[in-house]
C-alpha cells in the first residue's frame, strides 16, 4: 500500500460509534497509517421507531455497508452485535480487535442496584434479550421499550421517567462514563447479546491492501469467542430482536485452555427460561456454538424461537408485527414492551432449567 493513501473509515454519527471508530483509527495511526473518518447516515440513527419493527440486526449496519460496496469508504467499525450473522457478498470481516467487558450494566435512580428497585420497578430498555431474563429473574419489574442515545437513556432516569436502564458496559467503558454505573450485572442473572463488547472491522473482499493493513488489529482470543457466540445465533435462527444471549471465555482447562460457552434462550414475559453450556477446543468455535444450539433446541429453544428476516444492505425490512403485550401501568414513552405480572412472580430457584454440559 502506498504510504500516501488515506484510508476512509465509515462510521455512524452516534457519539458512540464516533468514539469506537476513533479507537480503531488511533490504532491504524500508531501503526502509520493515515485515516479519515467519514460519517454515513443510518436508517438506525434516523428513525425513532423500535428496533424490532426497523427489522432487528442490520438496520445500523446497512448503509455503511453500501458505502463500502460502493467504494466510498475503505473500511467500517460496527459493534459486533449490530451485524448479521449471514455474510455479505463482497464484505469481510477483517479484524476483531480485543473486547471490551461484554456484561450489561444497570444505571439507576439513586445508584439502586437489581435487588434494590424494587416491586413494580420500571426499567427502561430496547432489548428483548434483556427484559426476558431480568422477567425470569421474578423481582416484580416492568419494562419500558426505549430508543436513543446513551444521553438520553441516562436522561430518562435522571427525569424520573424511569427507575433505571440497561446498558451494554463496553459502550459506558469507551465513553468514559462508568461511573454512572450501580451495578454491572452478573452473566448468571442476564447473558449478554452475541458479540456484545467487541467490534468488527469490515472492508472489502478484494481489497487486499486493507486486509493486510487491519490484520494487525485481531484478536485471536475475541474473534474465537465471538464465532462460537454468532454461530449459536445462526443456528438459532435468531437476530438481534429475539430473546437470545451467548456468552463465550477462553478458560484454563486439565489439558490447556479451551472455550467454554453459555447460551439464554427465554421468552419476553419471564415464563421460559432456558440455559446450558458446553466446552470445547478453542479451534472448533463455531462447532461448538452450533452444537449447544443443537441442545437449546432439542430442549425446547425451537418453541419460542423462529427465523427473523434479515435485510440485505440497502434493502427494505418490510413491515413487521409486534406480539408484545400494552404497557406496564406507569410507564411512558411511544412504545410497547412486555410487563410482568408482578401479582404472580416466578420463582427462579424453582423454574430455572439451567444445567452445564
Amino acid at each position: 500500500m502506498s504510504s500516501r493513501r488515506t484510508l476512509r473509515l465509515g462510521t455512524r454519527r452516534s457519539a458512540l460509534a464516533t468514539t469506537q471508530s476513533g479507537w480503531v483509527a488511533d490504532r491504524l495511526r500508531a501503526l502509520g497509517h493515515t485515516v479519515e473518518l467519514v460519517e454515513v447516515v443510518t436508517e438506525g440513527d434516523t428513525s425513532t421507531a423500535s428496533l424490532s419493527s426497523l427489522g432487528g440486526t442490520g438496520v445500523f449496519a446497512a448503509a455503511l455497508r453500501r458505502a463500502l460496496l460502493a467504494g466510498e469508504v475503505d473500511l467500517a467499525v460496527h459493534s459486533l452485535k449490530d451485524l448479521p450473522t449471514a455474510p455479505e457478498p463482497g464484505l469481510v470481516v477483517a479484524a476483531v480487535p480485543t473486547r471490551e467487558d461484554p456484561r450489561d450494566v444497570l444505571v439507576s435512580a439513586d445508584g439502586r442496584t437489581l435487588g434494590e428497585l424494587g416491586d413494580g420497578a420500571v426499567v427502561g430498555t430496547g432489548s428483548p434479550r434483556r427484559v426476558a431474563q431480568l422477567a425470569a429473574l421474578g423481582m416484580g419489574l416492568s419494562f419500558k421499550d426505549i430508543r436513543g442515545n446513551v444521553d438520553t437513556r441516562v436522561a430518562m432516569v435522571r427525569d424520573g421517567a424511569l427507575d433505571a436502564v440497561v446498558l451494554a458496559r463496553a459502550g459506558l467503558a469507551r465513553l468514559g462514563r462508568l461511573d454512572e454505573v450501580a451495578e454491572a450485572i452478573d452473566p448468571l442473572q442476564v447473558l449478554p447479546a452475541p458479540g456484545q463488547g467487541a467490534l468488527a472491522v469490515e472492508c472489502r473482499a478484494d481489497d487486499t491492501d486493507t486486509l493486510a493493513v487491519l490484520a494487525a488489529l485481531e484478536d485471536a482470543d475475541t474473534r474465537a469467542c465471538v464465532t462460537a457466540e454468532r454461530a449459536l445465533l445462526a443456528a438459532l435462527e435468531a437476530g438481534c430482536s429475539a430473546p437470545v444471549g451467548a456468552l463465550a471465555e477462553v478458560v484454563e482447562g486439565e489439558d490447556g485452555l479451551e472455550l467454554s460457552l453459555r447460551g439464554f434462550v427465554g421468552s419476553v414475559d419471564g415464563s421460559f427460561d432456558l440455559r446450558r453450556s458446553l466446552v470445547g477446543p478453542v479451534g472448533e468455535a463455531e462447532s461448538l456454538g452450533r452444537r449447544l444450539a443443537a441442545v437449546l433446541l432439542e430442549d425446547g429453544a425451537a418453541e419460542i424461537v423462529g427465523p427473523e428476516p434479515r435485510p440485505p444492505a440497502g434493502g427494505d425490512p418490510g413491515p413487521r408485527t409486534d406480539p408484545r403485550p400494552p404497557d406496564p401501568a406507569g410507564a411512558t414513552g411511544p412504545h410497547s414492551v412486555a410487563a410482568v405480572d408482578s401479582s404472580n412472580p416466578r420463582s427462579p430457584e424453582r423454574d430455572s432449567t439451567e444445567r452445564a454440559l
